[in-house]
């Protein structure tokens, strides 16, 4: 069946495949991205070109997810042109790299605000449309890193991402009995097909910075990387988090998983989330709240 969605950071990577992805599938799809008259102006004509070409409803619509009322017009506008809005994915992310003492607390700060407070402004904006229509489906895009095996020097990223994920966890209790599904895409260390590495931040500190890189830990950033990059197979490919998407968006209602792992390298996050998963079900049925697991149509 056809559906409305509207997906956060959709100017590159994981954002950019999905709506590609979902738009092949026949939906009509809102790739949001911030400043489409400035910075992201080349993308976003690059995005109408690829619809008109490919003869598919794939649209592209401001969203900063850093400020409520750029939140709220993206979804006046999905309301506006479509009518409805059925599918809301969260995919706007940023990424760091360094030693995480050297950050300071200002740039955590702005981490938290694009990757776990954005969350929020967005869903704020739709989920009133979503509940008045009493359907929907939010599909949170989270990592293995919030509970796989990580690294050192992503610490702001991994944090951000962890604290998103606990939000995504606690909504999905919240929204069944609206009849709004939850689901969970945690994607691995995809070092290639995505720009996450490559446009990483690093930290405002360089001195600490260089305590560390000039000190006891030279080189590990690359041993790091390089590691990281030979635990994915050769085949890896970062489209198969896109294809999941869209396999989940196409399930029926009632039908969707709550976790879905896309992890070539198997970080070990699927063995966890299976255990934390299994233990909030338990712990619903031991509190006597567990038709709160499911979906209900309201």
């Amino acid at each position: 069946m056809k559906q409305t969605i509207l997906i956060t950071g959709a100017s590159s990577g994981f954002g950019l495949l999905t709506a590609r992805a979902l738009a092949d599938a026949g939906h009509t799809v809102y790739a949001s991205m911030r400043d489409i008259a400035g910075r992201n102006a080349t993308q976003a004509d690059a995005v109408r070109a690829e619809a008109r070409e490919r003869n598919v409803d794939l649209r592209v619509v401001e969203l900063d997810v850093t400020s409520d009322d750029s939140a709220k017009a993206a979804v006046d506008t999905v309301l506006r042109e479509a009518g409805r809005l059925d599918v809301l994915i969260h995919n706007a992310g940023h990424m760091v790299f360094g030693p995480a003492e050297a950050f300071t607390a200002e740039q955590y700060a702005q981490l938290y605000d694009v990757n776990v407070l954005g969350t929020q402004r967005v869903n704020r904006a739709a989920l009133p449309v979503m509940r008045k229509q009493g359907r929907g489906l939010l599909l949170w895009v989270s990592s293995s890193s919030t509970r796989g095996g990580t690294p050192p020097f992503l610490a702001p990223y991994f944090a951000a991402k962890a604290a998103m994920d606990s939000l995504a966890v606690s909504y999905a209790g919240e929204l069944t009995r609206w009849g709004i599904e939850t689901s969970i895409m945690v994607p691995g260390a995809f070092t290639k097909g995505t720009n996450h590495f490559a446009h990483s931040g690093k930290p405002a500190d360089a001195t600490t910075e260089a305590e560390y890189m000039d000190g006891p830990y030279a080189g590990m950033p690359d041993r790091i990387l390089k590691g990281l990059a030979a635990l994915e197979p050769a085949d890896a490919d970062a489209g198969e988090v896109a294809t999941k998407i869209v396999e989940v968006v196409g399930m029926p209602f009632g039908k969707r998983p709550f976790r879905v792992h896309v992890d070539p390298s198997q970080d070990g996050a699927e063995i966890v989330n299976g255990v934390a998963d299994r233990v909030r079900r338990e712990l619903f049925y031991r509190a006597g709240i567990n038709e709160l697991l499911a979906p209900r149509i309201a």
